[in-house]
């Protein structure tokens, strides 16, 4: 049986959104990679003594998509890319949970764009800590690539030197920040 580290308690932790970031990067042009962020609004992280037991939920919000660049915003929200109308949440529930990579493997469904596809999440366990308000906290970091394609995500532009403007892969990194939530 694999069992929890100490320094995480099991228990359900809601995923505090004021101090938890999801953030993604894409290689642009061939020659850069361009990043961006997107809300996470709400999520669950149940942790479990046997960690195979433990699970994890998310919704982001798409809407928000900042890459500082108010003209691409506009367009990944429009139905070229992600279509926040038609499309409002991305979600990620996982399916089960091992030890590897990192710390933790956090196979789960992805949905994206209106298509559910597998992923695996690289889980850091950073710790958990008491604030000097008395509220528990735990702390995590995740990795992840996907290729943009599976999600029905194609619109795209060729270049005159060859290539195209945006790569299909696309790294997302997760910095997460849970309240004891019983």
């Amino acid at each position: 049986m694999t069992t929890l580290a100490t320094a995480a308690p099991a228990g359900t932790w809601q995923i505090e959104t004021s101090h938890s970031h999801a953030s993604f990067a894409v290689r642009h042009a061939g020659i850069s990679k361009v990043r961006g962020s997107v809300a996470i609004v709400e999520g669950t992280v149940l942790l479990t003594e046997d960690v195979t037991g433990s699970s994890v939920s998310a919704t982001l919000d798409p809407a928000t998509i900042d890459t500082r660049d108010a003209k691409r915003d506009g367009h990944l929200r429009s139905a070229d890319f992600f279509d926040t109308e038609q499309f409002p949440t991305w979600t990620f529930t996982s399916t089960s949970v091992e030890e590897g990579g990192s710390g933790l493997l956090v196979h789960g469904d992805l949905t994206l764009h209106g298509v559910t596809r597998r992923a695996t999440l690289d889980v850091e366990l950073n710790g958990a800590a008491t604030d000097p308000f008395g509220t528990s906290r735990v702390g995590f970091s995740a990795t992840t690539r996907i290729n943009r394609k599976d999600f029905g995500l194609t619109w795209n532009a060729a270049l005159e030197t060859g290539g195209v403007l945006v790569s299909e892969m696309v790294d997302i990194s997760l910095e997460i920040e849970g309240v004891k939530a019983d």
